[in-house]
């Protein structure tokens, strides 16, 4: 009968040879891989889905999934975005949150947002790109919107683009009327002296 311990290749043999080799070069200084976010604050962090738009398809294309974050730069104070893909961490969005950025609805939808960025560095070199991002449920869509809004506001803006030219216009109009009400005081009084005037003949 034969021996089970020879039959089986995985069993451990009792002079089994071992050999152990030392390195020729030993690795003892760790290499520091950066990623630019040391020096920032994270304002926000969500795990999104991103899109962005293609023109020569007309369609959405996936850029990616992973954690959506605003970051804040220690000194200047200013506000990029920056998104990573999960598990290879490459990004696929990294942009200043401009003051004339809009967050639009996207149709159809009330979890996502699109806006315009003129330059996106995600790729070398940078482009501009319509993007979209989706988020789990509409509340993690308004509270991204929410800090997007907040990040604007201190990378230097203060309303919409269309905003403000809403107020100018409304701000002209305001104007001849203003000048209307003026202008009436001035010709009742005129008109009162013309009264008195016929009284004394």
């Amino acid at each position: 009968m034969a021996d089970p311990s020879t039959s089986d290749p995985l069993a451990p043999r009792e002079e089994e040879h071992d050999p152990h080799y030392e390195p020729v070069i030993k690795l003892t200084e760790q290499v520091e891989s950066k990623t630019h976010e040391e020096d920032e604050d994270v304002l926000f962090k969500m795990r999104a889905k991103l899109f962005r738009f293609d023109g020569g398809s007309q369609e959405w294309k996936e850029r990616g999934t992973g954690e959506v974050r605003l970051l804040s730069d220690k000194q200047s104070k200013k506000v990029r975005l920056v998104m990573r893909r999960d598990k290879t961490l490459k990004v696929c969005a990294n942009h200043m949150v401009a003051p004339d950025m809009r967050l639009q609805p996207n149709i159809g939808s009330d979890r996502s947002w699109v806006w315009k960025v003129n330059a996106d560095y995600a790729e070398t070199p940078a482009t501009a790109e319509t993007l979209a991002i989706r988020f789990a449920n509409s509340e993690n869509a308004e509270l991204f919107k929410k800090h997007f809004e907040e990040a604007k506001t201190q990378n230097g803006g203060t309303e919409s683009t269309e905003d403000a030219a809403e107020g100018d216009a409304d701000a002209k109009a305001a104007e001849p009327a203003a000048e209307e009400k003026k202008d009436a005081p001035a010709t009742e009084e005129k008109k009162d002296d013309t009264k008195e005037e016929e009284k004394k003949d």
